[in-house]
């Protein structure tokens, strides 16, 4: 920890966390314009998600179209790929880009992986930290040569063949940052990672009473000292030119946290700031499907404890407030309507680079 914090944006620019509502689509054909205007308006990163589209796709077609930004999965599903597979991509990519792509990477539910994906199931904790393992060794023997031989509970190594092993890179150094919540996968995190991708119910009190603590376990496990360990933030954010614009923000953020507050395995990052009892009524409305009435139960209290909402001139003092000194990479965007806003979003990034 302790680098300056820098300033990441989601493709699609604009693009606000859907929470609920199914996310809007991207449009491929746009990926390298868009990626460009990332650049050109001063991001430090540019991000894509695993929803509908490949995200190593995506990131390729980023990379083209760059020079500069860093380039990250934010994140990509680990299991269903295998780690050979995975490796290979963020391979392609760390050569494509030259040194700048960063690998995240995460666990997702066992409906998923079993349901959608049709992968047999096993404990994210422990699966994950021999899949970053396996990577690892991957990467080692095809930069250095070196055996493959990396044996643990999910994978069993030992076969590389010239045909099939990628050259050396000139900058073979792929930092790995993980999707975490709970503390087992802050701990693994800490342990193998160089990061945590945390979620947006993440609150910084959240973060720094029981997922950094978590993280520093694990990384004193494995005698690691964490200097570049990376924090990776994605607040929940309403902004607007003015207050009365604000007000329809708000109420759609509001839908964001009374979603989020429902989900099972979030609960603890709720109860750490004493709103428990809300999660685990919003989780019995949501089973009823009853989602036009989970909104309600979000007091103003609870939505400022896990949202920043401020008007544009407000906005970036706010997020520095909550996350200077504490996270090491914050992503941020606001709505794109007219070229107005992209001015306005080009001085919120250099102002919360400044800070």
């Amino acid at each position: 920890m302790g680098q300056d914090m820098k300033i990441e944006g989601m493709l699609p620019l604009g693009r606000l966390d859907p929470g609920v509502r199914a996310a809007a689509p991207l449009d491929i054909a746009r990926v390298a314009e868009d990626a460009r205007r990332a650049e050109a308006l001063g991001y430090d990163g540019v991000l894509t998600e695993e929803t509908k589209d490949d995200p190593f796709i995506i990131m390729g077609l980023a990379a083209q179209a760059t020079s500069r930004v860093q380039l990250a999965t934010a994140v990509a599903v680990a299991f269903p790929r295998s780690p050979a597979i995975t490796a290979m991509s963020a391979w392609t990519l760390a050569r494509l880009s030259n040194g700048r792509f960063r690998l995240g990477l995460g666990s997702q539910v066992k409906g998923h992986i079993e349901r959608r994906f049709g992968v047999r199931w096993s404990p994210p904790g422990p699966w994950l930290r021999d899949y970053v393992g396996a990577l690892r060794a991957i990467w080692d023997a095809w930069q250095h040569g070196t055996k493959l031989d990396y044996r643990s509970e999910h994978y069993t190594l030992n076969l590389t063949v010239p045909l099939f092993a990628p050259a050396p890179l000139d900058h073979p150094e792929i930092p790995v940052e993980l999707a975490a919540v709970n503390p087992y996968m802050c701990q693994v995190a800490g342990e193998v990672a160089d990061g945590i991708r945390a979620h947006p119910v993440a609150t910084p009190r959240y973060i720094s009473e029981v997922m950094l603590p978590a993280a520093k376990k694990g990384m004193e496990k494995a005698g690691r000292n964490g200097a570049d360990f990376t924090m990776c933030v994605m607040p929940l954010v309403a902004t607007a030119p003015d207050r009365e614009a604000l007000a329809t923000m708000v109420e759609d953020v509001r839908a964001r946290v009374a979603f989020y507050a429902s989900t099972p395995t979030y609960l603890a990052a709720f109860e750490t700031d004493g709103h428990g009892e809300t999660a685990k009524r919003l989780q019995t409305l949501s089973r009823a499907q009853r989602w036009e009435e989970m909104p309600a139960l979000v007091g103003d209290a609870m939505l400022d404890t896990y949202a920043v909402i401020g008007t544009h001139d407000e906005i970036a003092a706010k997020l520095t407030a909550r996350y200077g000194g504490l996270a090491t990479h914050l992503e941020f965007t606001m709505p794109l309507a007219t070229p107005a806003d992209a001015e306005k979003l080009r001085t919120l990034i250099a102002e919360l680079k400044r800070a």
